[in-house]
């Protein structure tokens, strides 16, 4: 079996950091240096590589250098270094360096690098905005097959509808305001900004150096300029940062050349690692799972196996992913944000249109309303990736509990917002299919299982039995209208996901000789296989026949022990008690007034009612969410098919793996 190389990126935060006056090898005096000393030294470096990287990039920003850049080889016809810095250094484009500044050449690169990739993901936008403008149609909105047809002869190969209406409609706003259409693409467009990071991976070991400590700490040789402006060589020194490791990261990993990220008072590393793993084969699969992705229901699988006759034999059980909840989460932190936002858009056009700007009490509002619409984006980022992950690593053991070597998945890129409201546009533009792809992409090379993307046109609106057009009605048993069912006139009934994922999987187990990986190494089935599914005939389980009790009088009736009769005042509170205590009996019959009797929940005293609206001796306990697999850490609100244990050579769970705990 072959070998692959997988490579993950950890986000770490630096720990504790030392200065020397030396290098690595005869590191000197060591000096401590705080965190806040740190943050600010690293923010000096990543000020210097952005403002040295914005320049050049707003230098040649111009259609003539992307044409340069394009052809691939330089001005003496030898072809281009695939590293950006280098590439750029051989076309004569060099960071300038502003006078009274001593930069190391290293720090150079960084900066070139970060200019090549920007200017690299800016050439195949160009390719798709020069191939739209080249075949513009009379009616943008509306294109004809001959539009299409001459559109796709311009397009780069793999382009996909949702980046055509994209770019469509950038251009037509264009021609909206200028009355025409664009020249190049550089008058389309503005420099994009670049980050603020250094990428120290385009350095070498005379600027940073990475060594592992242990199973748990690694550290980071890196050099950072004592001074927002060094002038000299003598305002650069060696910095020690010691790095704490992720669980992530296995001990036997190989650790590379980190990004660094000064945010929100901490200095944040991106490390990547490398771990050898072995390749999942792509065909000759027995057993496969078949997802399919929903909004509500994330993700609907389905166990299924090569039927004869070439159909597929699928199991019964569906396997559940419901993130409902947190849907619901998500939709309240996206409208909050878009509140935000405009709130954030009026006072900044009022601004605009005001000489003298905003009074000191609208500046203040507006800075307010900027740090939380980037706290609740921050928010709705995690609540995102935490929920992508937590359903990647719940369908890998679904998998490796059911004995599956393959996972299908439906091809998603394609997907756009249908355009029926505002709300489903936004849910579907937020979604994180994106990031749950790659998350189980990740996983399953991790655990050796193939991931398989299938074309995912017709999914849901096939039978997966006899391949007509299924009629989609309101579930019997769930009448919410996020819960549609999937009726056909050959008598198939069932959950219209559960419908789609059945096909899914079908169209992966029949096309899986077909199935070829792209320059990324994503395989998918290109071409789309539709064959009968059927399904497994299980059997039902049936009670045991038990003997009849014989009831005839053979021996004397076993004495049982008497229940305890409670106490009348045994369920009181210790309050009511001692209250009860002090109070006097009552010597007579007192005629009582007109209207209940005014009650205290927490003071109950023998010989009065019980109140109607306070329980007083009733322990209030946390809400639980019952039947249900949470997700470890994650969220209370995530309901999903528990794992089922089975015997056999892929059954049972996998070592060294994070599970999901169950609660019932």
């Amino acid at each position: 079996m072959t070998t692959v190389t997988l490579t993950a990126t950890a986000t770490c935060t630096a720990g504790a950091a030392r200065v020397v006056s030396g290098t690595p090898e005869k590191p000197g005096l060591p000096q401590p240096v705080n965190r806040r000393m740190l943050v600010e030294r690293a923010g000096f470096l990543t000020a210097l590589v952005q403002q040295l990287a914005s320049w050049l990039l707003a230098s040649v920003w111009t259609d003539q250098h992307l044409d340069q850049l394009a052809s691939g080889v330089d001005a003496e016809g030898r072809r281009l270094p695939s590293k950006g810095w280098m590439a750029l250094r051989r076309l004569g484009w060099i960071p300038l360096v502003p006078a009274g500044l001593r930069v190391p050449d290293r720090v150079l690169r960084a900066a070139g690098e970060e200019t090549a990739r920007a200017l690299r993901l800016a050439l195949h936008r160009r390719a798709v905005t020069t191939a739209i403008v080249a075949s513009w149609p009379a009616d943008p909105r509306r294109r004809t097959t001959d539009d299409w047809v001459l559109l796709r002869r311009h397009l780069p190969a793999g382009t996909d509808n949702a980046t055509i209406r994209n770019r469509t409609r950038q251009i037509a706003s264009f021609a909206a305001r200028h009355g025409r259409l664009p020249d190049g693409f550089t008058e389309l467009e503005t420099p994009p900004t670049i980050p603020a990071q250094v990428l120290l991976a385009a350095a070498d070991r005379q600027l940073v150096r990475v060594e592992r400590l242990d199973g748990n700490r690694a550290r980071l040789w890196v050099q950072l300029p004592t001074v927002p402006a060094p002038a000299s060589y003598r305002d650069w020194a060696w910095h020690d940062i010691i790095v704490p490791l992720p669980p992530t990261v296995a001990p036997t990993a190989k650790l590379c050349t980190p990004t660094l990220r000064p945010r929100d008072g901490t200095v944040r590393l991106d490390l990547p690692f490398e771990t050898v793993v072995e390749a999942a084969p792509l065909a000759g699969h027995t057993r496969a799972i078949g997802a399919d992705w929903g909004y509500n229901t994330l993700l609907t699988a389905v166990v299924a196996e090569p039927g004869p006759d070439g159909t597929v034999v699928c199991s019964g059980r569906a396997l559940r992913f419901d993130a409902a909840g947190v849907s619901r989460k998500l939709d309240r932190l996206r409208a909050h944000r878009e509140t935000l936002k405009t709130k954030i858009n009026h006072l900044e056009r009022l601004a605009a249109g005001r000489h003298s700007g905003l009074d000191p009490a609208s500046t203040a509002k507006l800075d307010l309303l900027r740090e939380e619409h980037q706290r609740v984006c921050a928010r709705i980022r995690n609540l995102g990736r935490a929920l992508a992950w937590s359903a990647a690593r719940w369908l890998i053991d679904q998998a490796h509990t059911a004995g599956a070597t393959v996972v299908y998945l439906e091809d998603l890129t394609c997907m756009e917002a249908p355009g029926s409201s505002k709300a489903w546009n936004r849910r579907l533009s937020s979604a994180t299919r994106g990031v749950l792809a790659d998350a189980v992409r990740h996983l399953g090379m991790r655990e050796q299982v193939a991931v398989v993307t299938v074309p995912a046109r017709g999914t849901s609106s096939g039978c997966p039995r006899c391949g007509n057009k299924l009629r989609h009605i309101q579930a019997p048993d769930n009448h919410k209208p996020a819960n549609p069912w999937a009726l056909c006139a050959c008598g198939h009934s069932a959950d219209r996901d559960f419908s789609a994922a059945q096909r899914i999987a079908a169209r992966g187990l029949a096309g899986q000789h077909r199935t070829t990986r792209n320059r990324a190494g994503q395989a998918s089935v290109r071409d789309t296989l539709d064959v009968p599914v059927h399904r497994a005939k299980t059997p039902t389980p049936r009670p045991a026949v038990r003997p009849a009790v014989s009831r005839d009088k053979q021996r004397p009736t076993p004495s049982r022990p008497r229940r305890r009769q409670a106490s009348r005042v045994s369920g009181f509170t210790p309050a009511a008690l001692a209250t009860a205590g002090s109070r006097p009996a009552p010597t007579g019959a007192v005629q009582r007034p007109a209207g209940r009797t005014p009650q205290n929940p927490t003071v109950q005293v023998p010989g009065t009612t019980t109140s109607h609206t306070f329980s007083s001796n009733h322990l209030r306990t946390r809400h639980r969410v019952r039947w249900a697999v949470l997700g470890r850490g994650f969220h209370h609100h995530v309901n999903s098919t528990p794992l089922l244990q089975r015997a056999g050579p892929h059954g049972g769970e996998t070592p060294g793996t994070h599970r999901i705990a169950q609660e019932n």
